[in-house]
């Protein structure tokens, strides 16, 4: 008698190579079930954005390819995860359920659930880390105890083995004799019913072949020249690989063996870059650590920041017309593609928290909603850093002047010019507020937390 299917449960890891799931089930020497289970319901307060259901659709549309180029097939079903586990377990007589690890709140406590459940009903159940260079509890200090600063966690991280890289994607799955039935991927949803994704479809390839593609272009194009051209966002300086990180069409191991293994490039260069990979990996390590991040500001004294309600300044900010070009060019770029530049997010965010003294959670909140690489670890930390609430925060006085920022990263104006630069006869919008204003008000509220 042949052993009993497995289901392969995919999620934010819509690959086929690398990835130790997959390569677990092969293991076992009999049928692979892949499945993909829509629970937006158990994502807590950060259910997917429209942005990030516009990607993980079209991502899940290439593994689907993908699948079907290895004579299997993905299996779409409605959650809630355990009973559509459990139910697609009984219909195909499957022993045993394997995942790559999420590290969420939510997710984290959705999984502890989907595990005793499933062996209640006596199914294996066994996970695996695909998504981190490390587990979060595996890098700490001397003392046994999580990082609140990057460079001592990037030391860490430098002595630290990186895993081995997993099987490559297999040339064909093996499939069970009857394949159960499935949703499509239109019975989910996840396509705006208005077609405003049209510019994301110019600039993304989501999907594991795009993911290849685009780490492909930037070692050969961009990574002997990152510490200087990856604050230039008029310049393609930056790899773009984070919505494919986060959507698990690459490891970053992947990319981590790909900067020794494939390019010859300067030392500093690589290790500028494999920096920012870090930096995504502390982020993970802060969230893991601090789960109640997305909501309250590490720092505790910020609980008792005065920020302000302010819908008009508020909306100026998400439509791109504050009157300050970078930052209305980065949320011009953002609603377009997407996407933005990183040392836009910067300059974009503290104008938001310190000129509008706006509170960074209603920033999260909207770059959730709109970036394609909505990813709550690296927006939490984004954020918290900006507003200096966080762990290894900005100086509670760096205030950005996003004038000097502008002529300092932008000086031909390449970035401004693209998008926000007005058409014949478009009267520019006016600053919605005066820097040296804004920069005193910011600097008396922080002032205010310090004295309580």
């Amino acid at each position: 008698m042949s052993a009993a299917p497995s289901l392969l449960w995919f999620r934010q890891d819509l690959r086929l190579s690398d990835h130790p799931a997959l390569a677990a089930a092969l293991e076992r020497h009999a049928a692979v079930i892949p499945v993909f289970v829509w629970a937006p319901e158990e994502e807590g307060p950060w259910p997917p954005g429209a942005a990030s259901r516009w990607w993980l659709d079209a991502s899940l549309a290439r593994l689907q390819g993908d699948l079907e180029k290895r004579s299997s097939r993905l299996i779409v079903r409605r959650g809630p995860s355990a009973a559509a586990l459990s139910r697609l377990a009984a219909e195909t007589g499957a022993s045993a359920v394997f995942w790559n690890r999420r590290y969420e709140p939510a997710a984290t406590a959705r999984d502890r659930e989907v595990t005793r459940i499933l062996g209640e009903r006596g199914l294996a159940a066994e996970s695996f880390n695909g998504s981190l260079l490390f587990e979060p509890g595996a890098i700490l200090s001397g003392a046994g105890q999580p990082f609140r600063i990057f460079t001592a966690f990037w030391r860490a991280c430098q002595n630290t083995p990186v895993a081995p890289r997993s099987k490559d994607a297999p040339a064909r799955l093996p499939s069970p004799e009857n394949w159960p039935p499935s949703l499509s991927l239109s019975d989910l949803g996840l396509q705006p019913a208005v077609d405003w994704a049209a510019g994301f479809r110019q600039v993304w390839q989501p999907g594991e072949s795009g993911a290849r593609r685009q780490l492909d272009r930037f070692l050969k194009n961009a990574l002997a020249d990152y510490p200087v051209n990856r604050d230039r966002p008029g310049l393609a300086g930056t790899s773009r690989l984070s919505p494919h990180l986060h959507f698990g069409e690459m490891s970053p191991g992947q990319v981590w063996r790909a900067v020794f293994e494939r390019i010859e490039g300067p030392r500093d260069a690589c290790q500028a870059y494999l920096r920012q990979i870090a930096w995504r990996e502390f982020a993970y390590h802060l969230l893991v650590h601090h789960p109640e991040s997305p909501a309250q500001p590490l720092r505790p004294e910020f609980a008792r920041f005065p920020w302000r309600t302010d819908p008009p300044r508020f909306k100026a900010w998400k439509r791109g017309v504050t009157g300050y070009p970078l930052v209305d060019a980065g949320m011009r770029e953002l609603w377009r593609t997407g996407w933005m530049h990183n040392r836009v997010r910067m300059v974009a965010a503290s104008f938001l928290v310190k000129h509008l003294l706006i509170g960074w959670r209603e920033g999260a909140a909207w770059f959730w909603d709109t970036l394609v690489d909505a990813d709550l670890a690296n927006n939490t930390l984004g954020w918290q850093w900006v507003a200096g609430c966080g762990a290894d925060a900005a100086p509670y006085f760096r205030i950005f002047n996003p004038i000097l920022q502008a002529e300092k990263f932008d000086p031909q104006r390449a970035y401004v010019r693209r998008w926000v630069d007005p058409q014949a006869g478009e009267a520019p919008p006016r600053p919605i507020v005066d820097h040296a204003e804004a920069r005193a008000r910011a600097l008396v509220a922080l002032e205010s937390i310090k004295r309580r």
